[in-house]
């Protein structure tokens, strides 16, 4: 066999060994209705992620930060979100390679609910044999045989574009997944310095951008909305918003009133397609789905009344820029 040839047969055998997975087939044909179809309470928006093709609900689950799906022992709380969120329509699953059992908790749950749904991670690793490496991880921790958005984590210094984009480096991996169909969808994604996103999606014809889209961001000296969107639209990338609620620090008193101004407010940056949000617990899930259910874009008076808000507070709901 070829190299390729066994790269792919050695996932699909670890991942149906680890959990009884043999390809999205399969699934479909195993299913149940139960199982293909849980309930879902109400509907909400959709919208297009850039020119995917695919159309996605405008919130999806985060997997990491303020929530039971990235802390160790936490496995029952963690299945209960994920179950809690399925129940509720939600679609779009974020992860990452780095989320501790994030990825662990999710492959417990979703395999039975595959094929409809959207699942994501990352990779923080910039050459092309450890993000392989790192890939073929996130699928059998997974419990599948595709992701459909494969990114590029925190890409936060020119240095590493420079080295994810040379001779070894991981965009080689990326392309590779994706001929192969383990991945349908690459990313790019980071909340420390929008240049460099900007800079990475004209170097590459990326899928998806995930960056932080929040009203403090304007009041920022170097704000991602102004620096990526624009080439995102040009390229015709879709945005997927995170850090929307800045961990929660946007609804300390003075600032914002709650999620329906937060989420209201990224989801009227005209060129954002969708926001992942992590959850504490199902009650805070629910919360948040229901203000995604009946949201209408913002008219410019309430945006503009949002930013003055958080002109005072940009720095405190900004401080993850400092993460690389």
């Amino acid at each position: 066999m070829t190299p390729k040839t066994t790269r792919r047969a050695f996932l699909a055998t670890s991942i149906a060994v680890a959990g009884g997975i043999v390809g999205t087939a399969a699934l479909k044909q195993n299913q149940t209705p139960a199982e293909s179809s849980p309930p879902v309470t109400a509907t909400m928006p959709e919208r297009e992620l850039g020119s995917t093709g695919v159309r996605l609900p405008i919130l999806g689950l985060g997997g990491a930060g303020q929530t039971p799906l990235s802390w160790e022992k936490a496995e029952d709380k963690a299945i209960a979100l994920i179950q809690k969120a399925l129940d509720l329509g939600i679609r779009h699953f974020d992860t990452g390679a780095s989320y501790g059992p994030s990825e662990d908790y999710l492959g417990k749950v979703l395999p039975a609910h595959r094929t409809r749904l959207f699942l994501s991670s990352k990779t923080a690793i910039r050459d092309r044999d450890g993000a392989w490496r790192e890939l073929e991880r996130s699928l059998k921790r997974l419990n599948t045989d595709y992701l459909d958005l494969w990114q590029l984590h925190h890409v936060s210094f020119e240095q590493e574009l420079d080295e994810i984009f040379g001779r070894g480096g991981a965009i080689h991996a990326l392309e590779e997944a994706k001929q192969q169909k383990l991945v349908r969808f690459v990313g790019i994604t980071g909340h420390h310095e929008p240049a460099i996103i900007a800079e990475g999606l004209r170097r590459y014809a990326f899928d998806t951008t995930l960056i932080p889209v929040n009203a403090a961001d304007k009041h920022h000296p170097r704000p991602f909305i102004p620096a990526v969107l624009p080439v995102a639209r040009q390229k015709k990338v879709g945005v997927i918003a995170m850090k929307v609620p800045a961990y929660g620090r946007l609804f300390k008193p003075g600032v914002l009133d709650g999620m329906h101004q937060a989420l209201g407010y990224s989801l009227s940056v005209p060129g954002v397609d969708c926001a992942v949000i992590a959850a504490e617990n199902p009650a805070q899930l629910e919360s948040n789905v229901k203000v995604a259910q009946v949201f209408q874009l913002f008219a410019e008076t309430a945006i503009a009344e949002i930013e003055q808000r958080t002109a005072a507070a940009w720095e405190d709901n900004t401080f993850f820029r400092a993460w690389t």
